[in-house]
């Protein structure tokens, strides 16, 4: 039996951004220690973490020093270089383990990992040179999206192409790397689910989340997703399925395409705690971020349920601070709306700066009000 790493422990966490903040003040509230390691000094996790520990990922010793001064070491965003992972992994527990973040951080290898076991995806094609993304292309057809296989989110390092005479000019503007080839898929809509595995194998998940982007960029999230209840049981069966495939220790997101003719279909996997979770912080008896702490510590997971009938968050983007501070006082008037700043940063246009969370008896009533105070910020 696993050995329970109780309150009182410090548990590491590569990355320092909006989601280590709050798993660091999960982690807080339950009486453990937080040390993160990134970059970056007085980053959004390290303002609220016990040790904040600034180095390169490449920087190997500096980590073996950081994994010697905690009882566990998970991560909050996935691009940490593997042999980081291998280097801590040597001297302490790192959950989710190496190979599923080694998994999960490439387009290439998810999108081979999910086919190799019958998952339903898009259509797709690997290719490491341009005569490779001439044929990947010309398989699967046009419209068709070339993605770089890694460093892409929020939109970044995706290009639609509607003719093959994109396909060089493409090549050249992702820097000749390699690609994944993806069908265009007709969206009915996107939805996320969210599950939690335990050491023992205990597993939860939360109802589907509905997301709606506005330039690539996760813009609101309602809960629970606005499809049938045999297109939810399929998604919280798939999910169940990667966790297991993965033998994964934590919070992972499965993000799902929604086709047009109501086909489920996986767009990829996110192996840590999700954008689209933040409203579980206030929303659900037990939060993504507790959840992270409890699969890690190997503690009894919690309770997935909303407090409310449905919630809704939206995102609190950089742009709007471009006329100014935002009227803070008008949007406090929302007095149950929950307001998430992530530590103050300088604004830009495009970065996660916050968001609000409201909960109701509707998603659209709860939608509404997270909407309205949003919108106070700009009177």
């Amino acid at each position: 039996m696993t050995k329970v790493i109780a309150p009182g422990a410090a548990l590491g966490v590569l990355g320092s951004g909006q989601l280590g903040r709050m798993f660091a003040i999960a982690a807080r509230r339950m009486g453990y220690r937080v040390h993160t390691f990134s970059p970056d000094a007085d980053t959004p996790t390290g303002q609220v973490a016990d040790v904040e520990v600034v180095a390169e990922y490449e920087d190997l010793d500096a980590l073996r020093a950081f994994a010697r001064q905690v009882d566990v070491v998970t991560f909050e965003f996935e691009n940490v270089p593997i042999d980081a992972i291998d280097a801590i992994e040597a001297i302490t527990p790192v959950r989710p383990c190496g190979v599923a973040l080694h998994t999960a951080q490439q387009r290439a290898r998810e999108k081979q990992f999910l086919a190799d076991r019958g998952f339903p995806t898009a259509p797709f094609g690997r290719a490491a040179s341009l005569d490779e993304l001439w044929d990947a292309v010309a398989r699967i057809g046009t419209p068709s999206v070339i993605k770089t296989a890694a460093f892409g989110y929020d939109g970044k390092g995706q290009h639609k192409v509607t003719t093959p005479a994109d396909v060089e000019h493409i090549w050249t503007a992702i820097g000749h790397q390699e690609a994944v080839v993806e069908k265009f898929i007709g969206l009915q809509t996107e939805i996320s689910m969210i599950g939690v595995r335990g050491i023992d194998g205990e597993m939860e998940h939360y109802q589907p989340f509905e997301n709606r982007h506005r330039d690539h960029i996760l813009d609101v999230t309602t809960t629970p997703a606005a499809i049938t209840p045999a297109l939810a049981a399929r998604a919280a069966e798939i999910t169940r399925h990667v966790l297991e495939e993965l033998q994964y220790v934590g919070v992972l997101c499965v993000e799902f395409f929604v086709d047009t003719e109501g086909e489920l279909l996986v767009n990829e996997l996110a192996p840590r705690p999700h954008n689209s979770g933040h409203l579980t912080f206030d929303a659900a008896v037990t939060s993504q971020f507790e959840q992270q702490v409890r699969a890690i510590c190997a503690l009894p997971l919690g309770s997935t349920m909303l407090l409310t009938p449905a919630a809704a968050m939206a995102n609190l983007l950089g742009e709007l601070w471009e006329d100014g501070e935002p009227n803070w006082a008008a949007a406090s008037r929302f007095s149950d709306v929950k307001l998430h700043l992530y530590g103050k940063t300088e604004p830009r246009r495009g970065r996660k700066m916050g968001h609000m969370t409201a909960m109701g008896r509707t998603t659209d009533e709860a939608l509404d009000r997270v909407i309205s105070a949003r919108d106070a910020l700009l009177i």
